[in-house]
């Protein structure tokens, strides 16, 4: 049986580059989760016999939501339903399960953002191509939620999502898999499995922080099961509704415990981290942080050694607030280089157009065409394909890159949780000064332009404006402003700070001189300690 419930719109269901993200009880309200859904359905208007993907990070609530979505699916004329055994898949590998053939997919997760009953909980929906709805998909969503006055939910058997294979639910088919072994048979493909686990044989010694969340199944199985890593090399590998009472953001900040063994005596040779979804990821050597953007350039320069990259690359990109390290890589190998708003969802297109093979942004996201979001596991694996080619330590590589392509010292300032209305203040007041800092000298360098970043994509003419205020200097320095919108309470502020330099001796990744140089000029141009209150960033990557 099928009922209509009516309903009232809310305010806030806007999607923001990785889809509606809110505190957890927000979604707890009654009718809120069912309103947004209802939206998402209406637009993607999935036909019988077409497939949706549903799955999640296992969050707080992940399996509850999971639930409706299904009955709400069946109400909505949607005939099969493919769910991650326990509710469960990381973004990647929903990515790859949409490729193998469904209309699109849903994925509930807030990505790096903390998770239980008082943390945060999101919904996205990809397109059949496995990647983000692009915003023309998503400002309709917006619409539809702001107009809605009832939703559809059916009455169904009891159903079992821990138990695999087809379940008949009356017209809806809901098929269990399991999360991980798809994806684990694509790594196969990609990468030389074989180089790695005789890196591994011979003492190389690896240790994997899964930040109690998604990837902890995933890490095990590869890196212990196929790959031959000790038992015990994956910590953290349990995943949590609260994530363990961690916040899973794979940085220097949130990931101490990996940092410190990285860092102390008896060091493993290797170390990665991956957040709440799956789709970001951390590099560190023996006492060595590999910084996101240097790792995209790094991965790009010796792609070719990769069995899935070994014909070369068709082209690289990057969001714009990420460094220029991978530009430089670009122009040497003689491939295109694109500079995209930040979101996933912006590579896409290239990547569907077969422009580009790898991209990045700076949050610690990497990925290829392999899939169409970002990977965190992915990249670990790349990292260690090269490592084990090459017979080289992460530092020794990442250190003869920068003898060979210049070095990038960038740096971010983030700003978490700033009072909306102060937050759009120190935008405004950036946006004002535009017209009179070009041809003007800020701490010793000169200011050759200054801009609010607009996008226009090469493959669908689309426009996408305001994407981040850039002051850039003659001497190819960049400071970069923006808002976030991956946070859900107020707004974070992201400051960048970039300059490119021939010295290649400095051990110091973050804080490095050369930029905190530029930390005062950028903080000073923005007014920011004024407008915000906030003396020191939350976080500095």
């Amino acid at each position: 049986m099928i009922t209509v419930v009516p309903t009232s719109p809310f305010a806030d269901q806007r999607p923001g580059t990785s889809g509606l993200r809110k505190r957890t009880p927000v979604f707890q309200q009654p009718h809120y989760l069912e309103n947004f859904v209802q939206a998402l359905l209406d637009e993607a208007a999935l036909q019988p016999g077409q497939t949706l993907v549903v799955g999640g990070d296992g969050r707080f609530l992940n399996r509850e939501a999971i639930g409706t979505i299904v009955r709400m699916a069946a109400a909505n004329g949607i005939t099969h339903v493919v769910v991650g055994r326990g509710g469960l898949l990381s973004t990647p590998a929903a990515s790859h399960l949409i490729r193998q053939g469904a209309a699109g997919g849903i994925i509930l997760s807030a990505s790096h953002n903390p998770g239980g009953p008082d943390g945060d909980f999101g919904i996205k929906y990809n397109t059949g191509n496995g990647g983000p709805a692009p915003e023309s998909f998503t400002n309709r969503v917006a619409e539809r939620a702001a107009a809605l006055t009832s939703y559809r939910v059916a009455e169904l058997p009891a159903f079992d999502l821990d138990k695999l294979g087809e379940q008949p639910l009356g017209s809806l088919k809901l098929e269990v898999v399991d999360p991980v072994s798809a994806y684990a048979a694509l790594m196969e493909t990609l990468f030389d499995f074989g180089a790695i686990r005789a890196l591994i044989a011979g003492g190389f010694r690896v240790r994997f922080d899964a930040m109690h969340a998604i990837t902890g199944p995933y890490a095990v199985e590869i890196l212990e099961r196929r790959l031959g890593a000790p038992k015990g090399t994956v910590i953290n590998g349990t995943p949590l509704p609260d994530f363990g009472g961690g916040h899973p953001d794979p940085n220097l900040t949130y990931a101490p415990e990996l940092v410190n063994e990285l860092f102390g005596d008896n060091a493993p040779d290797f170390g990665a981290a991956s957040d709440g979804d799956g789709d970001r990821n951390m590099i560190l050597g023996q006492r060595f942080f590999v910084t996101p953007s240097d790792s995209l350039a790094v991965l790009a320069a010796n792609a070719t050694l990769v069995p899935a990259y070994k014909s070369g690359l068709a082209g690289v990109a990057r969001s714009m607030p990420t460094s220029m390290a991978v530009d430089a890589v670009a122009a040497k190998l003689g491939i295109p280089c694109y500079e995209t708003p930040t979101g996933w969802k912006f590579f896409g297109n290239l990547l569907d157009a077969g422009r580009i093979t790898l991209c990045g942004e700076e949050s610690f996201g990497t990925g290829s065409n392999h899939v169409r979001e970002k990977d965190g596991l992915w990249a670990v694996l790349f990292w260690l394909n090269v490592v084990a080619v090459r017979g080289e330590s992460v530092e020794q590589i990442v250190r003869a890159h920068w003898a060979e392509y210049g070095r990038n010292y960038y740096t971010r300032y983030d700003y978490e949780g700033v009072p909306t209305e102060a937050a759009n203040s120190v935008m405004a007041h950036l946006r004002a000064q535009l017209p009179e800092l070009p041809g003007k000298e800020l701490g010793g360098r000169m200011v050759k332009a200054a801009d609010d970043f607009s996008y226009t994509d090469p493959i669908d003419g689309s426009v996408s404006a305001k994407q981040g205020i850039r002051l850039l200097f003659e001497d190819e320095a960049r400071i970069v402003y923006r808002l976030s919108g991956t946070g859900t309470e107020g707004a974070t502020i992201r400051v960048y700070m970039e300059m490119r330099s021939a010295e290649v001796n400095s051990l110091r990744t973050t804080e490095d001189p050369p930029v905190n140089g530029m930390a005062t000029v950028a903080l000073t141009i923005a007014d920011l300690v004024s407008k915000t209150g906030m003396r020191q960033p939350t976080v500095i990557t």
